[in-house]
């Protein structure tokens, strides 16, 4: 069985050592591509030419558009066709790396085991990457419907006091530049730059809306849309009533929220109390032992 192992790790080596042979340098300028997160970039160029001639992206495009889905809202739309593979190939990577790990063990145990421990870990560990990558996604967009209230609050303010809303925004914009890590000024940001490059506020704000790729960032964008140009007490009004409904929604995520983080302590909790349960069952076993 020893063998059998061997081979395998043999085959698993001089393949990625053959396929980073073969590999063109297409492949190589797109594992440099910066993309936060990434730990293997340096070692995907193999798995990015199998995804590539294995057309796997075009044999599962239900797969692919839902992870490219997640990224492009991540890590913005430009490049995310190119991401979204580098992000699959270090998936590969990891399993190839594991696969690799578990004929190590096998050989050095002399049983099938490490190799079944690798594989498992081989299955496991991408799909733990794929929902992470989702879970990125749904804190992004509860950052968002979090500080959305916020900033229509403060456009309704400066509306009323006689601001245009293209005005209103780009203060809003001006006052928070120190959070361009915000996903939500993130994209304000850009959309102002799109604006200053000669963009209508039409087409900028419409490009925001699909960026965010939200339903109550759609419906704000509507309403600004539709009733922007008529201004006046309407405009206001219109801008309220959707203040409450995001208000609502925001109340809904902070509920979420401290419900998950209250599910977190309960492990750390058990532990304490078995702790405290020992340190305090212990004296009293051992007394009556004696």
């Amino acid at each position: 069985m020893i063998v059998i192992y061997v081979v395998m790790l043999v085959l698993l080596v001089g393949g990625w050592v053959v396929l980073n042979w073969l590999s063109d340098e297409k492949y190589r300028t797109l594992s440099k591509l910066p993309m936060e997160g990434l730990r293997l970039s340096k070692m995907v160029v193999p798995t990015l030419y199998i995804l590539d001639k294995s057309k796997i992206t075009t044999r599962f495009p239900f797969f692919f558009f839902k992870v490219q889905r997640s990224i492009q809202k991540v890590y913005g739309t430009r490049y995310s066709g190119e991401m979204t593979l580098l992000y699959l190939g270090e998936m590969m990577c990891y399993s190839w790396l594991l696969f690799s790990f578990g004929c190590v063990l096998s050989i050095g145990m002399g049983e099938e085991t490490g190799l079944i421990l690798g594989g498992v870990l081989g299955i496991l560990l991408p799909v733990a990457m794929v929902k992470d990558l989702h879970k990125k996604v749904q804190v992004r967009d509860q950052d968002i419907l979090m500080e959305l209230p916020e900033l229509l609050n403060k456009v309704v303010l400066l509306v009323g006091a006689g601001e245009t809303v293209q005005k209103a925004i780009a203060h809003c914009v001006e006052r928070k530049k120190d959070q361009q890590d915000h996903p939500l000024y993130k994209e304000l940001i850009r959309m102002v730059g799109d604006w200053d490059s000669g963009y209508s506020f039409q087409q900028s704000f419409e490009s925001f809306s699909k960026r965010c790729a939200i339903q109550e960032v759609s419906i704000f964008t509507t309403t600004v849309l539709l009733n922007f140009r008529r201004g006046g007490n309407d405009f206001v009004l219109a801008l309220r009533e959707l203040s409450r409904t995001l208000w609502e929604s925001r109340k809904v995520i902070t509920r979420t929220r401290g419900e998950q983080a209250s599910s977190k302590l309960v492990f750390p909790m058990v532990v304490i109390f078995m702790v405290v349960v020992v340190l305090v069952g212990a004296p009293a076993m051992m007394m009556m032992n004696m």
